[in-house]
This record gives C-alpha cells, sequence and structure tokens, in this order.
C-alpha cells in the first residue's frame, strides 16, 4: 500500500535526486533511503547500548574471569592440548 504524502526538500537537495533518478522514480529512492537510515540508525543505536553496557560490566566481568582462570588452566591443561 501505498499513500500520497507532501514534502519539502531544499533545492539542492531536488537537484542531486533528479540527478540520480527520473522524476518517477524519487519516491521509490525516497523510500529506499529512509529505510537504509533508519536500518543505520538503528544498528547504530544498538552498537552504543552493547559498548555502554559492556564497559558498565567490564570491573564485574573481569573479576569472574580472574576467579575462574584457573579451573580453565587446569581444565585446558588435563585436556592435553
Amino acid at each position: 500500500m501505498h499513500r500520497r504524502i507532501s514534502i519539502t526538500l531544499p533545492d539542492e537537495t531536488l537537484r542531486l535526486l533528479d540527478r540520480v533518478v527520473k522524476k518517477g522514480d524519487r519516491s521509490r529512492l525516497i523510500a529506499e533511503a529512509v529505510r537504509s537510515y533508519v536500518h543505520g540508525v538503528g544498528k547504530a543505536g544498538l552498537r552504543k547500548q552493547l559498548k555502554e553496557g559492556y564497559q558498565r560490566n567490564a570491573k564485574r566481568s573481569r573479576r569472574i574471569a580472574e576467579e575462574w582462570f584457573p579451573l580453565d588452566e587446569e581444565a585446558w591443561q588435563r585436556s592435553g592440548r
């Protein structure tokens, strides 16, 4: 389903758009650009949240790793690797 909307664009943006697509294909290109932008923003937001979470839990994660390291090392050596 498609809906007709009215938007305003700066003259320079419209010139760029017209250099890339024919006037009948403007809507398709704008729709693709919006999907691409939203997808990229979503990924960037997720990356930011993950990074903040890792940083927030870094001390705890390191402490857990240090506590378990001797057991991991022992198991690794017993496996003969």
